[in-house]
């Protein structure tokens, strides 16, 4: 390893019915690597959000480079209408791969089959980047450099969120299915505005489902009105 660049690469949000994934890339030397150990990174989601912020500044401080990608919810749901989140996501990590050119990216693949994601992975890259792609489930527990992108992924993910909810005046929690403030918005925005709002992700099965139930309930009650108009 000594001499060798690493890069870490993990995502945020990918789960969410509401704003961006954000996928991040950390580029160290052995020296860099080193201090993330003596920092204490760790998986981010072992992690409270102020350590988080506070991790993610000596992140991009001890690091050679940091970029992050956010992918807005109407490519997200392109991609799913193709059924192809996961090679969205590896030309996302690709694209971070190139911007940090190091000799080493570990990733925590989002494929059920690990190589085949490093396979996408690699099938993006520009020939003649000498690279090597390691995708590997719980590699954000594993490698350190890949604790670090999970969490500029994560402090960036939520910054995103918090500026949509100061955006649009309302918090709708975490913007994941399994929050109820989040399905409790979902169904209130529908209510009032018809629809679903352009920074959900409308191919997402609780997306769907919410606003067929609001309609449908909707269209009973004006069809009970109806009748009891034609009764009169």
């Amino acid at each position: 390893m000594a001499g060798k660049r690493l890069a870490g690469i993990d995502e945020a949000g990918r789960g969410c019915v509401i704003g961006p994934m954000a996928i991040a890339g950390v580029l160290v030397d052995r020296d860099g690597l080193a201090k993330l150990i003596e920092i204490g990174v760790r998986d981010s989601k072992s992690l409270a959000p102020r350590t988080r912020e506070r991790l993610a500044s000596q992140i991009r401080s001890v690091a050679l480079a940091c970029h992050v990608v956010l992918i807005q919810p109407e490519e997200i749901d392109r991609a799913v209408a193709r059924r192809a989140l996961n090679k969205l996501e590896a030309r996302v990590m690709a694209e971070i791969i190139c911007e940090l050119c190091p000799d080493v990216a570990y990733v925590d693949a989002s494929d059920v089959v690990e190589d085949r994601f490093a396979s996408m992975i690699c099938a993006c890259l520009p020939q003649g980047l000498d690279v090597q792609v390691i995708a590997e489930h719980g590699a954000d527990a594993r490698y350190p450099v890949v604790s670090a992108a999970s969490i500029l992924a994560k402090v960036e993910r939520d910054k995103a969120i918090s500026e949509l909810k100061d955006e649009i005046g309302m918090d709708f929690g975490s913007g994941y299915p399994t929050d109820p403030r989040t399905i409790a918005f979902l169904r209130a925005w529908c209510e009032e505005h018809k629809g679903l709002p352009s920074f959900v992700r409308r191919s997402w099965r609780t997306a769907r489902r919410t606003a067929k139930e609001v309609f449908t309930a909707k269209l009973d009650e004006w069809e009970k009105k109806s009748e009891g108009g034609s009764r009169q």
